[in-house]
């Protein structure tokens, strides 16, 4: 059943693009939920709980090295939870999810997470944002930034420095929980993460044009303000 009165936004871009500081600012700006795929496949991959579960291993173990997971198992978990935000009456932003086509679009057996939003939302209620950067400035952003071990904010720039010259002694400004690195964030490992998103999420956009959807392409090089204002630009209401 359609919710006429929300919308969906999934905003695309590689590593380090600012996809996540975005979708915030859209979730504050149009009250919906930042659903971070990301993050949320994290936890359940990093949960002590499912340290038994070879299937769920598996998903550890490339998501570790930066490659991304099994389209039918993400496809699988992200569906759900998604829809259970929609039916609840939220309106959902998406950084950087589906990551595959398959996720995207599904295939003759299986609906992608597209066609679930499509059938939650309506057609005209999703919005798609590419935010473009230069490899060289997703490398650098990946390789500064800092997680909140506790709220999971992500702090680039000055909170980096102050990391680098107290290391583990700065807490988050927000919470002042312990900040750490990422493992997915060393160079190496951001090379490898940006070749799968060229050769695995990249074909998306092609399709959503074929689905007559109009993918926006955003200069994501942009301070994070005007970036927000290039984007709620081009949300138009209805």
């Amino acid at each position: 059943m359609k919710d006429s009165s929300k919308i969906a936004v999934v905003v695309y871009g590689p590593p380090g693009s600012g996809k996540g500081t975005q979708a915030d600012l859209l979730a504050k700006k149009f009250n919906l939920i930042h659903f971070d795929t990301g993050q949320y496949l994290e936890t359940v991959v990093h949960n002590p709980k499912n340290k038994n579960d070879v299937r769920i291993q598996k998903e550890k173990n490339l998501f570790d090295t930066g490659k991304l997971l099994t389209p039918s198992w993400v496809l699988e978990i992200i569906s759900e939870k998604a829809e259970q935000i929609a039916k609840a009456g939220w309106g959902l932003v998406f950084s950087g999810s589906p990551r595959t086509f398959y996720e995207a679009f599904g295939n003759d057996k299986n609906n992608g997470l597209i066609k679930m939003l499509e059938e939650l939302y309506g057609h005209s209620k999703i919005f798609f944002f590419l935010l473009k950067v230069h490899s060289d400035t997703s490398i650098r952003r990946n390789s500064q930034r800092l997680i909140c071990s506790n709220c999971g904010r992500q702090l680039l720039g000055f909170y980096t420095q102050l990391y680098r010259l107290k290391h583990k002694h700065i807490g988050c400004p927000f919470c002042a929980a312990v900040l750490r690195k990422r493992t997915l964030d060393n160079p190496e490992t951001i090379k490898i993460r940006l070749k799968e998103y060229h050769e695995r999420t990249s074909p998306i956009f092609g399709g959503l044009k074929k689905h007559g959807y109009k993918l926006h392409q955003i200069n994501g090089e942009l301070l994070p303000y005007k970036v927000f204002k290039s984007i709620i630009a081009k949300i138009k209401l209805k």
